[in-house]
């Protein structure tokens, strides 16, 4: 959905990107890679069909993937 613009379940091509808030503590889904919680947040991003309701969740940021590597293993 990410890179296609359409839906692998249902084929749409009706997607919605749901952005996180930064501002907003604990909105969307987001991983913490650091007890402090505002400094280690990175954001999930859905993208949701609006045909059929399938969602997929992305980390969008190359930089953002580093942080996890680092931070997980």
């Amino acid at each position: 959905m990410l890179h296609t613009h359409r839906c692998p379940k249902c084929g749409a091509g009706d997607i919605l990107r749901i952005p996180d808030t930064p501002g907003r503590y604990a909105s969307g889904n987001n991983i913490y890679t650091s007890s402090v919680t505002l400094l280690g947040k990175i954001p999930v991003i859905r993208h949701v069909c609006l045909n059929c309701g399938y969602t997929e969740h992305w980390v969008e940021e190359p930089a953002q993937l580093d942080r996890l590597r680092r931070a997980f293993g």
